[in-house]
């Protein structure tokens, strides 16, 4: 079965991998789908987000990634995947999450599974991430080092910027 874990991944943390793991694990075949979410503001261009992501999983069989350009459902449909697999790690995100998985399988026919963030990487955000590096904190514990890396680097070019 072939599922989707979609996100904007900016960047993509330890917590998300975690999710996308365990999903190839329960599921066989997964598509990391990377949005362009137009009303969030990137620190990592889409193409950046989606190489971080690929270097991310290079070592994980069966694992792809993919450009999210229109509705999920549409893309769940183009990749053939049957689901929709999202990592929950607080009551706000099942508030969310499941309004948007009635409006997928009304719109789509596309099942979404729930799937609950790991106790020690369940408090972990993209937006955390941020936050804390822009300030010059660690947050190396947290997330791969070649996105590490990248953060750091970023958040060095947008202090200089200031």
């Amino acid at each position: 079965m072939k599922v989707v874990c979609p996100g904007s991944f900016d960047p993509i943390t330890l917590g998300h991998l975690d999710v996308i793991t365990r999903s190839r694990d329960l599921f066989g075949e997964v598509v990391v789908a990377v949005g362009r979410n137009s009303t969030k503001k990137h620190i990592f261009s889409v193409d950046e987000r989606v190489d971080l992501v690929r270097q991310s999983v290079a070592d994980l069989e069966g694992v792809s990634v993919g450009i999210i350009d229109d509705l999920l459902v549409n893309f769940c449909h183009e990749v053939g995947a049957t689901a929709i697999v999202k990592g929950l790690r607080f009551a706000s995100d099942f508030d969310y999450e499941l309004q948007m998985a009635h409006m997928n399988s009304h719109a789509g026919k596309v099942e979404t599974i729930f799937l609950p963030a790991s106790p020690t990487l369940g408090t972990l955000s993209s937006t955390m991430m941020r936050q804390i590096a822009h300030y010059g904190g660690d947050v190396s514990t947290f997330l791969t080092p070649v996105v590490n890396e990248a953060i750091v680097a970023r958040m060095a070019e947008l202090r200089g910027a200031q």
